[in-house]
């Protein structure tokens, strides 16, 4: 078994926040990540794949492959955008970075699969201090 990782970048806004919840019960529980005018990230994504080597060509599968389904499955979607307002996978989801993970790992799982791999990882990093990691279920 070998593990490969491609890293990709994108820009986004987003609000923590519960339309259920009072303002000042959004600013107790998610603090300056509820600004009403919303707030962004220079997020990092590393997207983990692992399978066995191809002994043709020696790769577990092209990293071009991967950066392309990446890009095109989910970079174009939230890249420069509102999460909580634009991207069509957080429909209906509190805009954490927990939720973002979890959406961009059920946007990749099936396209990696088709090319005889197994996702291991999906990793958000929202600052140079907090990140996400999902293994899946």
């Amino acid at each position: 078994m070998i593990y490969i990782t491609r890293r990709e970048r994108f820009n986004a806004a987003h609000r923590l926040f519960r339309e259920d919840f009072t303002d000042k019960q959004n600013d107790a529980v998610f603090g300056k990540c509820s600004n009403p005018n919303w707030h962004g990230h220079n997020y990092e994504l590393f997207v983990t794949v692992k399978g066995e080597l191809n002994p043709q060509t020696g790769f577990l599968l092209n990293l071009k492959t991967l950066s392309k389904i990446i890009r095109e499955q989910v970079i174009v979607k939230l890249d420069h955008k509102n999460i909580n307002l634009e991207v069509d996978f957080m429909n209906g989801k509190l805009a954490s970075t927990e939720n973002l993970a979890i959406g961009i790992w059920e946007e990749l799982e099936p396209h990696i699969k088709a090319l005889a791999a197994n996702l291991h990882c999906v990793k958000v990093s929202e600052s140079e201090n907090n990140f996400v990691e999902y293994y899946g279920n």
